[in-house]
């Protein structure tokens, strides 16, 4: 936690009201996102309950599962799910712009540029909690491996036909997510909690309703006692008014409510089944609908909330202006979902269950990759954020004072100007430390050179360098290829430059093997993939998703 977050909490709780983290949205947001409300059933992980899932935010609609045991209203529900998902989903594969992309020459090894296709928008997915994206994650793991009956006509339990087209999406959703910077499946209370600080615990601030209630009271009054209120008041059945925002229910709506309309279901059900004659059928049929209507009342009633919250966070989300490289990481998503794509429709199979060595460790580099890269884009894009870096001595903003010409000492000199800098701060800066600023929306660097006590108004040094410091930086790039720099690319006196000791777009690591050519230790010999790919699991009887 960052020393700016640390007094962002500290003043929430003085006041009483969650303090911006953020001068603008740091993350991406779609004019029409998909939002999923989903519930699941106490005890059992990945048993569907239901869901509120669309694009209106006045005509959720509504999944339930009255029978949460019984295999085919699961595979009705997630029947259901596809067909309400791929859709949305189907929608942004086909509307395309020409793009280029780097590939690889068979032949010479070289890169060259291809054209190629790149959807203009991504479908957006948004839940309310992290808690839904691990849900998501879960989902598409128990859906993409299933047997449909066009695949193999004699399994016992198939499953719809879309089914594991759905699954194989969310698993992608799901990846994607834990890529940082991403925007294609997001969490609201994630989304709120990166932008404003609020006086309570990390693990409260899971809660959407205390968190909204902490960042815009409904009465204008204390956030912490609306935070309270969200988390504890209960009506006179003894449920609460804010329940959570899923995907776990509250054991008291289990208890007194779910559990009683569960078992009404059942025996409805039973009754139907033990009917014999045509109006005893009616009447217990009649009896069966009543009982799951119960259900599903009762399901839109304690998701309902949850859902309007979640667009109420939307709403506040999208009052701030977006951060200038936002859109540069959208950028990648749209590559992400256009990638999963050309997948899918290439037949390709499902993916696997566990990443081979390679694969893993390049998800994992491009991640530590994407992280670095997310740090500096949210610093160079808000000045709060970068005060933070600048505390921690990684940043500081100087007033320049002189520029002295120098070149290099070589058959071809180049130029390199030493920049005296002002500043009232104390980077850590060591013998050639690099420090870099944006030029034209591009980094330029340079090379701590020395420091100095500024001197005070008689001329004199400061004892303790406490009227500042003078840093000498020595430029060394982006001033053009003649002997003379190019106009602009030299600061000049007078300018105020933010100056960073980390980079603006950080490398990756180095090139990691081929799959074939992983040696045994990680994976190989050359070949063993393809002989230890996984299969789907074997269904058995006590298979029951």
């Amino acid at each position: 936690m960052s020393l700016i977050t640390t007094l962002a909490r500290l003043e929430a709780v003085e006041n009483g009201r969650a303090q911006p983290l953020a001068t603008v949205r740091h993350r991406h947001l779609t004019g029409r996102p998909l939002v999923l409300v989903p519930l699941t059933t106490a005890g059992e992980a990945g048993a569907p309950l239901g869901a509120l899932v669309g694009t209106d935010r006045e005509a959720p609609r509504l999944l339930a599962v009255a029978q949460p045991r019984d295999r085919d209203l699961r595979f009705a529900f997630l029947a259901e799910l596809a067909e309400a998902v791929l859709p949305h989903i189907e929608s942004y594969a086909d509307v395309v712009e020409p793009a280029e992309r780097n590939e690889t020459d068979p032949e010479t090894g070289k890169k060259v540029k291809v054209e190629v296709e790149l959807c203009t928008e991504a479908a957006q997915l948004i839940v309310p909690s992290h808690a839904g994206i691990d849900f998501v994650r879960l989902l598409g793991r128990s859906m993409r491996f299933r047997r449909t009956a066009e695949d193999d006509p004699d399994t016992p339990y198939p499953a719809p036909a879309r089914v594991p087209l759905l699954g194989r999406w969310l698993t992608h959703y799901a990846e994607r997510a834990r890529v940082p910077g991403s925007s294609l499946l997001l969490a609201t209370t994630d989304l709120l909690n990166r932008h404003w600080a609020t006086g309570q615990s990390s693990l409260e601030d899971q809660h959407l309703g205390a968190l909204l209630a902490w960042i815009a009271p409904p009465d204008g009054g204390s956030g912490a006692d609306a935070a309270l209120r969200a988390e504890l008041e209960r009506d006179k059945e003894g449920q609460l008014l804010c329940p959570p925002a899923g995907p776990a229910t509250d054991p008291a709506f289990d208890n007194r409510l779910l559990a009683p309309a569960v078992e009404a279901y059942d025996r409805a059900r039973t009754a139907l089944a033990s009917a014999e004659d045509g109006l005893s059928a009616d009447e217990r049929l009649a009896e069966l609908t009543r009982a799951e209507r119960q259900i599903r009342s009762l399901l839109a009633k304690v998701m309902l909330p949850t859902w309007d919250a979640v667009w109420r966070g939307l709403d506040l989300l999208e009052g701030m202006p977006e951060g200038a490289r936002a859109e540069d990481r959208w950028t990648r998503d749209r590559w992400s979902f256009t990638g999963h794509r050309d997948r899918v429709r290439a037949g390709e199979p499902p993916q696997p269950r566990r990443d081979d060595a390679v694969t893993a460790a390049r998800k994992l580099a491009s991640r530590e990759a994407a992280q670095a890269q997310l740090d500096a884009q949210e610093a160079l894009d808000d000045p709060l954020v970068l005060a933070g870096r600048r505390l921690s001595g990684e940043a500081f903003v100087g007033e320049v004072t002189d520029v002295e010409m120098a070149y290099t000492e070589s058959k071809r000199p180049s130029p390199r100007p030493l920049v005296t800098v002002r500043t009232d701060e104390h980077p850590h800066l060591g013998e050639r430390t690099k420090v870099y600023r944006s030029l034209d929306g591009k980094p330029q660097t340079a090379e701590f050179v020395e420091q100095m006590p500024a001197a005070d108004e008689d001329g004199e040094d400061a004892e303790g360098g406490e009227d500042g410091l003078l840093l000498v930086l020595r430029i060394t790039d982006r001033m053009g290829r003649s002997k003379e720099p190019a106009p602009g690319s030299v600061p000049e006196p007078g300018d105020r430059i933010v100056w960073t000791l980390f980079e603006h777009d950080p490398r990756g690591g180095p090139k990691l093997p081929e799959p074939e050519e992983t040696p045994w230790t990680h994976g190989g010999p050359p070949g063993a993939a393809a002989e230890r790919a996984e299969q789907p699991d074997p269904v058995t009887a006590e298979d029951l998703l």
